[in-house]
């Protein structure tokens, strides 16, 4: 039972304050976690205030739940209640005389988590409660509509508790609500690759946050096959590469994560990747969430942040040997004869290793110390250690995006050249349409094939399973599919267009409730963005690192909605909820996507089609980003009848875009008002 604490009302009340508050304790340092006399107190007051409720709201039934755990980054509920059809989640500021939006962010997100991620939760009236004890003024409460979902955020004092909960109760009549059966309603969180990460950084097992729906166990497979390759190469002393397969978002991240953070992680073992913006997000959140930061509103929001300097120091540190840039670990390794410290890599993206005229290219940036492909350097690497060595290569399909990323042809190319060398991976890796990512042309004797290596089901389309195939289906071109995707969403399908970037700013920020995160996401070849007024775009690694931990009113913060991230910073990262910037480097021509660059003055048409398809790739990326619903914006462009017309972002061009996404089914933001005296638009949320 999550609940440190339960009971019925009239439980409660044949306890003392003191009785209840030492149960938690308990419960508290069963967790490893200490109890101090601050705490015990405040527990003793929540529970005398919330005697006084139940003696003078007598006659309802209700059942209590106290620190309800939620295990998304170790957050827990003060208080659930319970009422005959509606679930109160009360979060209590002992003392407190004023109420700050930080403190009604923090309730409402609490409310959001139980709505998305407990099964008890789904069909009920979910109101949020803002409990400050001293409060002279708490707002005035609202009549709540008795619908399903997440309330707006109900305020209250000492005094006025008792009474707001009888309005409550009286106005949220609904289905029966079973106390008993809620507590013992699975809670599933499917937690950001940043929170993911955090968790197995502080020694969790991917079991406790793998997945929001049964259909997703996959990821537990799969987890569970990459330890059976490598527990089975280790015990014969052998070197293996296992490939892990699967759509954008369906966890491959946390499998790898889960190998070098998880309850059985591997000594010896790093995270490579060649995404310099996610290993230096990654290693913030690893080091701020093991010096106690408070990731959920900002590193920089933290007022302990100067004190906690030496522990923040030391956990970059440690956060620092664990993720790693693939491209320097090559680097650094190649010349030298000995084996690195590392006996267990996780490859991340491991179809973008560079092919070996890319690995062997000096640029302005580098001298290249590389003369053959990533793939091949990292077997010889990892083929200097005596016995057992092990490459978990993450593979994301559809999401080459740079010139110069060999594919899953040159690994397989080098695991069949390579002696010593095995390979475990999912069928997938045979029947790929581009023959460059099939790892072989058929059966090899160094390849076994276990299909629990590949996931299929998205986890960060938390609300809607149609997502990845609804944006596959519309990068094809495939209208019937993505309508059909469309329909058969179990819930509306999270995809929204509007014309308007003002529209699109406001729907973002309205979508995004409580302490979750919007941001605006752009593709780095539409240029024209920039006559829109919206050309800003984060460079380094500094940049997206404040982007996407820091929290408004920081104005680095994604939720500024100011700078949007390209493919290249976001790619491996998520939001919330996501506002897409439609460019003119994809648009429909001949009812065909056609790819493009700009160059000079105007758009040159992309030829080459392996060009063409990062470009493709691009989009997928960008639209594989949210966890909930995603806004896309296609700028009305420059008409043509206007004297100053600007070809390169031709307003014909624009609406040909905008109007085949509604016809694959993506909901228009705005819809007429419902009646003639209203004459703004409603948001169709």
């Amino acid at each position: 039972m999550r609940a440190w604490f339960a009971c019925t009302g009239s439980e409660l009340l044949a306890m003392t304050p003191e009785a209840v508050a030492n149960s938690l304790a308990a419960s508290q340092m069963s967790r490893r976690l200490s109890s101090e006399p601050a705490q015990l107190r405040a527990w003793q007051d929540q529970v005398r205030l919330l005697q006084d409720c139940v003696r003078r709201c007598d006659g309802y039934a209700w059942t209590l739940a106290l620190e309800f755990d939620l295990l998304r980054l170790e957050k827990r509920i003060d208080a659930v209640l319970l009422t005959e059809a509606a679930i109160l989640v009360l979060e209590f500021k002992i003392g407190a005389q004023a109420i700050s939006n930080a403190d009604r962010a923090q309730v409402s997100d609490y409310a959001e988590d139980l709505r998305d991620f407990h099964a008890g939760s789904r069909h009920h009236p979910i109101q949020p409660i803002l409990v400050a004890t001293a409060c002279a003024s708490p707002a005035t409460p609202q009549i709540p509509l008795p619908i399903p979902g997440v309330l707006p955020v109900a305020e209250a004092n000492a005094a006025t508790l008792p009474g707001l909960l009888v309005t409550l109760c009286d106005a949220l009549p609904g289905p029966k609500l079973d106390g008993r059966a809620w507590l013992a309603a699975p809670y599933q969180p499917v937690p950001s690759i940043i929170e993911a990460a955090a968790t197995l950084f502080a020694r969790n097992s991917v079991a406790e946050i793998a997945a929001a729906r049964a259909d997703t166990a996959n990821l537990t497979r799969t987890t569970a096959a990459i330890e059976a390759a490598l527990d089975v190469a280790a015990a014969e002393g052998t070197r293996v590469v296992v490939f892990v397969t699967g759509i954008p978002g369906a966890g491959k991240t946390l499998c790898g994560l889960n190998v070098v953070f998880g309850e059985r992680r591997r000594a010896g073992s790093a995270f490579l990747t060649g995404n310099s913006p996610l290993v230096a997000v990654l290693r913030e959140a690893l080091a701020c969430n093991r010096a106690g930061i408070d990731l959920a509103r900002g590193p920089s929001a933290d007022p302990e942040r100067r004190r906690r300097g030496p522990l923040l120091r030391k956990a970059r540190h440690e956060a620092e040997a664990a993720l790693q840039n693939v491209h320097r670990f090559l680097a650094d390794n190649a010349n030298r004869p000995a084996p690195p410290a590392e006996r267990v890599i996780i490859f991340d993206e491991a179809q973008r290793a560079w092919d070996a005229a890319q690995a062997t290219r000096d640029t302005q940036r580098r001298v290249s110390s590389l003369r053959m492909s990533e793939p091949a350097h990292a077997l010889e690497i990892m083929g200097r250690h005596e016995g057992f060595a092990a490459i978990v290569a993450l593979i994301g399909n559809g999401q080459e995006i740079n010139t110069g990323e060999a594919g899953l042809r040159e690994w397989g190319a080098v695991i069949a050249a390579t002696p010593g060398w095995r390979a475990v991976a999912a069928p997938r890796v045979l029947d790929a349409a581009e023959p460059a990512q099939r790892l072989a042309e058929g059966p090899a004797d160094w390849l076994r094939l276990d299909p629990d290596l590949d996931l299929t089901v998205s986890l960060r389309s938390v609300r809607s399973e149609a997502a990845a195939a609804w944006v596959d289906a519309v990068l094809r071109g495939a209208v019937a599919e993505a309508r059909a995707a469309a329909a058969n969403a179990p819930e509306r399908l999270p995809f929204l267009l509007t014309r308007s970037l003002a529209d699109a700013r406001g729907a973002l920020r309205h979508l995004t409730p409580g302490l979750r995160r919007s941001g605006m996401v752009r593709s780095s070849g539409a240029r024209r963005l920039r006559a829109e007024g919206f050309d800003a775009q984060l460079v380094g690694t500094e940049e997206p690192v404040a982007w996407f931990l820091e929290r408004w009113p920081d104005i680095r913060a994604s939720d500024a909605l100011e700078v949007a991230a390209t493919e290249y910073a976001c790619q491996g990262l998520e939001l919330d909820t996501v506002g897409l910037a439609w460019g003119g480097d994809f648009r429909r021509v001949a009812g065909q996507w056609q790819a493009r660059r700009f160059a000079g003055a105007g758009w040159q048409v992309v030829r080459n089609p392996v060009e063409a398809e990062f470009i493709r790739n691009t989009y997928r990326v960008l639209l594989t980003r949210a966890r909930y619903e995603t806004v896309i914006w296609v700028p009305r462009g420059s008409p043509r009848d206007d004297p100053f017309h600007d070809p390169t972002r031709d307003a014909v061009e624009m609406d040909a875009i905008a109007d085949f996404l509604t016809a694959c089914g993506a909901r228009p933001l705005l819809e007429p008002a419902p009646a003639p005296q209203d004459t703004a638009p409603a948001l169709l949320l």
